[in-house]
């Protein structure tokens, strides 16, 4: 780290945690990375960290079930979050309830957590999911930022028109939450979601 800056190159696998109690040591800061099982969470987290498979990236959406950490900066003080992915996934309704308990204690719980990146594909935003997790940030008063992944897949124009109306969707909200147009593909937004980061993970306690 330098100048309030992370090398986010430097992400590296620390452990994964089925629930809270195995999670790492609460201390530090953390950012933490959550959207609907097919939103592009992964791809979102492996542009940012300019890495092809740091996140595991699937065709079967929600194969991810545990919560994922990764060191920044050779420094376990710093990390990113890979919280499990919901929605479309295929499995029974009694393990959907799993992570979404898990996920709700990580959010409520975890004094670590920084801010929240929320990641929505362009084309179907402010999904139940999404606006659960925003429930969530708001009862906390945790800052989100959302990314409108594959922005790619529309034109400049619609994709601005979705960027604009769920910005209007969450006026009421612009205090904690903020929203970016993002594509992994084109590596669109990266510099923009990175430096909402660095804001998250090098501020100051006594700020």
């Amino acid at each position: 780290m330098q100048d309030g800056k992370i090398n986010y190159q430097t992400a590296r696998f620390l452990i994964s945690a089925p629930r809270l109690a195995l999670c790492p040591s609460d201390t530090g800061a953390e950012v933490a990375f959550a959207g609907r099982s097919n939103a592009g969470k992964s791809s979102a987290i492996n542009a940012l960290t300019q890495q092809k498979a740091l996140a595991r990236t699937s065709k079967t959406p929600g194969r991810t079930q545990l919560i994922n950490f990764f060191t920044l900066a050779n420094d376990e003080a710093y990390r990113l979050v890979d919280l499990p992915g919901y929605g479309f996934a295929k499995v029974p309704d009694q393990v959907k309830l799993e992570w979404q308990r898990h996920l709700s204690e990580y959010l409520y719980q975890r004094e670590a957590l920084r801010g929240l990146m929320l990641v929505m594909d362009v084309r179907h935003p402010l999904s139940e999911f999404d606006q659960m997790m925003l429930g969530w940030a708001d009862e906390k008063a945790m800052p989100v930022h959302i990314l409108l992944t594959k922005a790619d897949k529309l034109k400049p124009g619609a994709a601005k028109s979705s960027l604009l109306a769920v910005r209007r969707q969450l006026a009421e909200w612009e205090d904690l939450v903020s929203v970016q147009l993002f594509s992994a593909l084109k590596r669109q937004g990266v510099d923009e979601a990175c430096a909402r980061m660095d804001a998250w993970l090098c501020e100051r306690d006594d700020a």
